[in-house]
């Protein structure tokens, strides 16, 4: 499947998600919270998530956030609000947990502007 034809096709969450999934894992496996490892810990997250996402090859641009809290009972709400072309964009969200801490990854998707021959053509016959 070309560039083109993955960016007509839309932001593919589940991808996406296996890809936060693991790069999570990869950092956090049997970690227990410390609050000087919170930098070191989303750095690394990041890191893993975009270079995962990278190797996806697909033609995207990416902005992604973590947030690691403390398990002690406190609640925490996330909203993300946007405003795209939601046939080709989108977002993800993976929440992780385990007996000491919260993750919440979430990665926004955004398609870079491909144009396609139907799109030239129209373009010229306007």
């Amino acid at each position: 499947m070309t560039d083109i034809q993955e960016a007509l096709e839309g932001f593919s969450v589940e991808d996406t998600e296996t890809v936060i999934k693991s790069a999570i894992g990869s950092v956090l496996t049997d970690a227990d919270y410390k609050p000087a490892k919170i930098n070191d810990w989303s750095n690394s997250i990041i890191s893993a998530a975009l270079n995962g996402l990278q190797s996806l090859n697909r033609p995207y641009k990416y902005a992604i956030t973590v947030i690691l809290m403390q398990k002690n009972g406190a609640g925490l709400v996330s909203a993300a609000s946007t405003y795209w072309d939601a046939s080709r964009d989108g977002l993800c969200k993976v929440m992780w947990e385990n007996g000491t801490m919260h993750c919440v990854v979430t990665v926004y998707g955004t398609s870079v502007n491909i144009e396609t021959k139907e799109d030239e053509k129209l373009d010229v016959a306007v």
